[in-house]
């Protein structure tokens, strides 16, 4: 072998050696958490990525509580959403600073303290739980939420209920129908809004419209980022749409965006990347003004 192609050699794989040590120490970790939730009265999973160089650090991190659909559990986002990877690509491009990413698992309660207390086991149970055992940071400034369909529906009431307690949200395909669900819509089959059979009245007083003046009241907006598929089975870019206006027309904070695709992985795969820049965009930012209303 020649001695120039030899050293060609060598240098290429120094430097994949060189690459893949980089990636390696660049990528973060998910990892599985179990305790007793004493609102659900039962152990409680949740997965957490943590940034590279968590171990070693002892800052105190930005957290984002991603919440998955229905159906789906805590490990959905790792496993389907490839949560982990993208996290990491936008840590190691300075898109967003690095963060704790909290995904918990909520079953088919739509976030709502009406099939199990899932609602207040977030509140009074999961936040504690991650506030003591990782080091994030425990103001407003510092909590983001997020989450598809189901979880778009629990991370608007989360927004817009506790407005004081969350910096952004985004919305993923959010199921958030004004007035009711579509009849496909699995929030007429789950047991949650009247059971055994889906009671309107029982949807209409746990959605946007019953929670908007108190929101309003509170004069702390809450900056939303909104995307769906234009080719959503549930028509939840009618219902997105309907959502940003109301946000629009009381001057609050928010972002809509209709991309092509449908009510599936492909869809929050590609968009999760752009929801979290504009989520992080609020945890280095003063508080955005009072709006008017």
């Amino acid at each position: 072998m020649p001695r120039a192609r030899s050293h060609l050699l060598i240098d290429g794989a120094l430097t994949l050696v060189a690459m893949l040590a980089w990636t390696l120490s660049s990528a973060g970790q998910i990892v599985e958490r179990e305790f007793d939730s004493g609102t659900l009265g039962r152990p409680w999973r949740y997965n957490v990525y943590l940034p590279s160089g968590y171990e070693d650090s002892q800052a105190q991190y930005p957290v984002l509580y991603l919440l998955h659909g229905n159906g789906q559990n805590f490990a959905s986002w790792a496993s389907g959403g490839n949560i982990e990877a993208t996290a990491d690509a936008l840590i190691a491009a300075l898109d967003i600073p690095p963060t704790v990413i909290v995904m918990p698992d909520a079953g088919t309660t739509w976030y709502v303290d009406r099939k199990e207390p899932m609602e207040s086991a977030i509140l009074r149970d999961l936040i504690p739980d991650v506030e003591a055992h990782y080091r994030v940071r425990a103001e407003r400034s510092g909590r983001l939420i997020a989450g598809l369909s189901m979880g778009g529906y629990g991370s608007m009431r989360f927004a817009l209920k506790y407005p004081e307690l969350f910096a952004a949200a985004a919305l993923l395909s959010p199921a958030i129908y004004d007035p009711d669900p579509p009849q496909n819509s699995s929030a007429r089959r789950v047991d949650v809004f009247g059971s055994p059979d889906f009671d309107a009245q029982v949807w209409r007083s746990l959605g946007y419209p019953a929670l908007w003046d108190a929101f309003l009241a509170k004069r702390q907006p809450v900056p939303m980022y909104i995307v769906t598929g234009d080719d959503d089975e549930f028509y939840i870019e009618s219902s997105a749409t309907q959502f940003y206006s109301l946000l629009r027309k009381h001057n609050q904070p928010a972002e809509l965006r209709i991309v092509d695709g449908k009510h599936d992985w492909q869809v929050w795969r590609n968009v999760i990347g752009d929801a979290m820049k504009y989520l992080f965009r609020y945890t280095t930012q003063s508080a955005p003004p009072v709006a008017e209303h």
